[in-house]
């Protein structure tokens, strides 16, 4: 492995105002973000939202339309694909059938014309990185999903790539495969150092995986930054509902009495974090976030009280609770439920203000009960 690890050139990647369009038709507007070195890094989002076109622009395979992409110092726009020098491991494996797993990780050694003993030597480091030694001599229709993944990754490393380039490399496994592979994948990245861009619409491959991640929507970059900043301090509606659950309070904020922030909401007052602004918002709530407490109410939260459940599901490690508080609904999870099931019980629930995220987006794009607001 000291080969791979030796050779690896540790380069940022960055995209600068880089857009795409096939006619009038814009599929990636203006997305500008710079990839550190060695960073693992991840562009999240649904079917269409220009994460794969992005990938292949960097790639080389598609051209851009507007726009640079440099490697470190170097301009590598409009540079053909064979001279990025990146590693590309793709959802379908692509894999030669007839060849076994050495000849297959050789293959794109022998493509670049490294000598016998050399390549013999590379393609046993990438082997072992990925656990896959034992299983030189086997085809590919001989090994499991997973394990033909690996062998994709051990190709895609092997030559030493200044940019590891990964198109949803997971989304033909399993669950459980799925899961295994993460790691895999997480392993080679920081043993290498490689710089890494990875596409995926999977929000728990990204939330797990990713040193940084940009979710995207109709092309464009809707938040960029840490999986966790994301998750607790989502900027947008979209961004709130699209990376797990939400509840979502239209809300009309004024300074306190004793100089806090306070919220008012269809399921009560909330007090919130300093620095929000006074008006109408909507607020993103998680549904654990959301405490139930039977004693006393830990210092700093805030209590709701006379909280109905109206709907209970014991999902194992946690139950799922749609709770009506005030003039709205709450889905609150209850993690390691011990009370079988709560409809009907009178709750108190208890909120951090740490944990209410206050959203850009105009209040009136959230259309729920708001009497009093």
């Amino acid at each position: 492995m000291g080969w791979i690890v030796s050779c690896v050139a540790m380069v940022p990647i960055v995209l600068d105002a880089v857009s795409k369009s096939y006619g009038s038709v814009r599929v990636v507007e203006e997305v500008s973000v710079r990839i550190e070195p060695g960073e693992l890094f991840f562009l999240l989002g649904g079917s269409g939202c220009g994460k794969t076109t992005i990938l292949r622009m960097i790639a080389g395979f598609l051209s851009v339309s507007s726009g640079r992409i440099l490697f470190g110092d170097e301009d590598v726009t409009h540079l053909s694909p064979e001279k990025r020098r990146c590693g590309m491991v793709f959802q379908s494996y692509a894999l030669w059938p007839h060849m076994t797993v050495e000849q297959n990780i050789a293959f794109g050694l022998e493509v670049a014309k490294v000598k016998g003993p050399e390549r013999t030597r590379r393609v046993g480091e990438a082997m072992a990185l990925v656990r896959m030694s034992e299983y030189a001599q086997r085809k590919p229709n001989e090994l499991s999903g997973g394990q033909q993944q690996r062998v994709a990754l051990a190709r895609a490393v092997a030559f030493g790539p200044r940019i590891l380039l990964l198109d949803e490399p997971l989304s033909n496994l399993d669950a459980k495969l799925r899961t295994e592979m993460r790691t895999e994948i997480l392993t080679v990245c920081k043993h290498t150092g490689m710089t890494a861009v990875y596409v995926t619409h999977d929000q728990d491959e990204a939330l797990s995986m990713a040193d940084r991640m940009a979710v995207m929507q109709d092309g464009r970059f809707e938040q960029v930054g840490p999986p966790r900043l994301l998750y607790d301090q989502p900027r947008t509606r979209f961004l709130a509902t699209f990376l797990g659950e939400t509840n979502l309070l239209p809300a009309q904020v004024s300074g306190g009495s004793t100089g806090g922030t306070v919220a008012t909401t269809p399921v009560g007052q909330l007090r919130l974090r300093s620095g929000v602004r006074d008006g109408r918002v909507i607020l993103s709530l998680r549904p654990e976030a959301i405490h139930i407490v039977e004693g006393m109410v830990p210092p700093g939260m805030h209590e709701l009280r006379d909280a109905i459940c109206q709907r209970s599901t014991d999902l194992g490690s946690v139950a799922r609770h749609s709770v009506l508080c005030g003039s709205m609904t709450l889905e609150v999870f209850e993690p390691n439920p011990r009370h079988g099931s709560r409809v009907g019980q009178l709750l108190r629930l208890a909120i951090d203000p740490n944990q209410v995220a206050v959203l850009e987006d105009e209040p009136s794009t959230v259309t729920l009960a708001t009497a009093g607001l």
